[in-house]
């Protein structure tokens, strides 16, 4: 059973009993999204993360939503990616590839991974290119407010220290606000080279969901929401997560035990 929280401007909490229901509530929720999206524009772009949730999004491929989702529609991205080859254990398109897109037919034209083969800064310029050149011939539409490109579905999960994408709280890439792709080499979780989209990217999302399961995350949780933000001390780059439409939060008991 879901409990909602109400929040102030365009943000939802959504409490579940168990993982497995926050697995379900999050397969219907972009299911519906995706639905809208095609109707209403004939495609719909996702941005992806690594770590948990690919796994919470297994629903998806479950017979009900895997006949009824227009899954030729989608177009794929990463929020972040370790820069590794792509069959490389660390590598969140292999991640992604082995829990969800083998498993529907998404264009693989639809799939726009990194390049592999260059550094951690060409990699981050060149799929900031590629992102240009979608906006260019009209795949990607732009915000209206920053002027950077919107996506339909930005899928983001939370570290313990706060961090999402690879935006981590003492490194200068969260405070990027010109880049749409930029690259970091020191990462505190390894691997430590990797490329992530920046805040204003991040923001310009028409519907962010935050995918948040685990007591391990219990207090960045309640730091995130609000509620345990110590006087004076600086903010987790997750507190500066929203969205131009709607930023819901997808929590289980266990992470959300502490709010």
């Amino acid at each position: 059973m879901a409990f909602t929280t109400p929040q102030k401007g365009k943000t939802k909490v959504l409490k579940f009993d168990s993982e497995e229901d926050v697995a379900a509530a999050l397969a219907k929720y972009t299911a519906d999204l995706s639905e809208k999206s095609v109707k209403e524009k004939g495609s719909f772009s996702v941005v992806l993360s690594g770590g948990t949730l690919i796994d919470t999004l297994r629903k998806l491929v479950e017979s009900s939503y895997k006949e009824s989702v227009d899954w030729s529609k989608w177009l794929i991205f990463w929020v972040d990616e370790r820069v590794v080859p792509l069959d490389h254990e660390d590598s969140n398109y292999l991640l992604a590839w082995r829990g969800f897109l083998s498993k529907v037919p998404i264009p693989p034209s639809n799939v726009y991974a990194i390049n592999d083969k260059l550094s951690p800064e060409g990699a981050a310029d060149e799929y900031e290119e590629r992102l240009k050149l979608l906006v260019e011939s009209k795949v990607l539409p732009v915000s209206n407010i920053t002027g950077f490109p919107k996506f339909d579905l930005m899928l983001l999960g939370m570290g313990p220290d706060g961090h999402v994408a690879s935006l981590f709280p003492s490194h200068h890439q969260r405070y990027e606000k010109k880049r749409w792709v930029t690259f970091i080499t020191d990462s505190p979780k390894p691997p430590p080279p990797r490329i992530t989209f920046t805040f204003p990217v991040i923001n310009s999302a028409s519907d962010i969901a935050m995918v948040i399961t685990g007591a391990e995350l219990a207090d960045t949780t309640k730091m995130a929401l609000g509620t345990g933000i110590a006087p004076g001390s600086t903010p987790l780059p997750c507190t500066e997560v929203s969205a131009e439409g709607e930023l819901t939060w997808f929590l289980d008991k266990d992470a959300a035990s502490k709010l």
